[in-house]
């Protein structure tokens, strides 16, 4: 049951990726040949309105193949023939439907249990929170000037800026208290044991429940969050503080879900579907950023190439582009097994 879940979450994120090109293409007269769920041979197919549906024996992937879009064709109906502002919106519609995504999955956790609110719920007696006039019960708006939302951003300001804590610079923490904004300078200090701290504490498990339009609020600065995670975490694999063992693919994802949902069915089927819809959320935000990057084979490399045929005013060669992309292809299939093999042996050992 816990791979099938596993399986249907991914599957989901994915068709909805698959989905927003789709949508566009299809409203922009862009003949769609076949929208499919997964690689390889197809297990099943159907064909409506001039467009084959498939569901392929490996569920990881999918593909919307449009009439004409990796061929000099610019007669009716090809991809070639819309305008390049049309084909850019049908190349970033994917990434744009995976945000989408991250934010109705949001909205759904919020309205279930609500937010991590930045509240102080105890501060460290002698620790530089205490000393600087911190109490219990103040929020936290902000931190050296960068707007604070959830408790968690708390955590991960402290986890990812030892050296500046380190460094004695003092870290600037904006709060407010009975519906008043106030300011405090924080100087950090050693706990005991090499990490330096502030002295508060607080939980990203303390929520508090939101309005109606509180919850759509939530919702963006969720997505928001968890773009800046995926980001900060490709410029840490870019400067080499994560390696290539950090990185998870299909495999490590589904036995990621597989353990979350074991540990979560102790608390029953409400806690299961929480932890669903968190995971949904990280996967989908995080399959959009990904598609972004200008990298050949990717959504953000097709992008790239559209935005260089705006810049010189006419296309690059088809011919060119499709080598390109065929190359980066090869290339991400490669890494693809490499972590593939990684998440096995990580699994099995």
């Amino acid at each position: 049951m816990r791979i099938i879940l596993a399986v249907v979450l991914f599957s989901l994120i994915i068709l909805f990726h698959e989905f927003g090109h789709f949508l566009l293409a299809k409203s922009s007269g862009v003949t769609v040949t076949e929208f499919s769920l997964g690689m390889g041979p197809r297990l099943f197919s159907f064909v409506k309105g001039g467009t084959r549906y498939s569901v392929k024996s490996f569920p990881f992937g999918g593909s919307c193949a449009m009439l004409g879009e990796d061929m000099e064709d610019t007669s009716e109906g090809t991809f070639g023939s819309k305008s390049v502002w049309t084909r850019i919106a049908i190349v970033a519609a994917g990434p744009v439907f995976n945000f989408l995504l991250a934010c109705l999955f949001s909205m759904i956790l919020i309205a279930s249990i609500g937010y991590d609110k930045p509240v102080i719920l105890g501060v460290t007696e002698g620790y530089p929170a205490q000393e600087a006039g911190l109490q219990p019960g103040d929020v936290i708006r902000s931190i050296n000037g960068k707007p604070v939302v959830f408790y968690r951003e708390i955590a991960d300001f402290t986890q990812y800026n030892q050296d500046l804590m380190r460094s004695g610079t003092p870290v600037v923490i904006r709060y407010e208290r009975d519906g008043e904004i106030l300011e405090a300078s924080l100087i950090c200090e050693d706990n005991g044991s090499g990490r330096y701290i502030m002295g508060l504490s607080g939980s990203s498990n303390y929520r508090v429940k939101a309005s109606p339009l509180q919850t759509v609020r939530y919702s963006v600065h969720e997505v928001r969050y968890w773009i800046g995670v995926v980001l900060s975490g490709l410029r840490m694999m870019v400067s080499g503080a994560v390696s290539i063992d950090d990185l998870s693919g299909p495999v490590g994802v589904v036995d990621m879900i597989g353990e979350t949902v074991e540990q979560a069915r102790e608390d029953g089927v409400f806690y299961i579907w929480l932890n669903l819809l968190n995971i949904g959320i990280i996967l989908s935000a995080n399959l959009g950023v990904m598609n972004l990057l200008p990298l050949p084979a990717l959504d953000g490399g097709r992008l790239l190439f559209l935005l260089i045929e705006v810049i010189r005013g006419k296309k690059v060669s088809q011919e060119f582009e499709g080598r390109v992309h065929l190359t980066g292809l090869l290339l991400l299939m490669g890494l693809m097994v490499l972590i593939m093999m990684n998440d096995l042996k990580k699994i099995i050992f």
